[in-house]
């Protein structure tokens, strides 16, 4: 048994349960919406969606849902 990967999986537990140690910078995913699927994309606190609402409203429940998320692991300034 490797004693020391014991200690990082410890130590890997605690980290993930403080969301604030991550700061999300960029990513793309796609969101699997109740009709579609949606093409979302955040780079540098800027979020974009496919959806037809975005791209006349600049957010959508898409990127609301993300946001709600990923609290604490985006800037601040794109949160709801």
């Amino acid at each position: 048994m490797d004693y020391g990967l014991i200690g990082k999986l410890e130590k890997a537990k605690r980290y993930a349960e403080d969301r604030k140690r991550f700061r999300f910078n960029k990513f793309n995913l796609t969101f699997h919406g109740d009709n579609n699927e949606h093409q979302v994309t955040f780079d540098n606190g800027t979020f974009t969606c496919d959806c037809e609402f975005f791209i006349t409203h600049q957010r959508c429940g898409h990127t609301m849902a993300l946001e709600i998320l990923l609290k604490d692991m985006i800037p601040e300034s794109v949160q709801a």
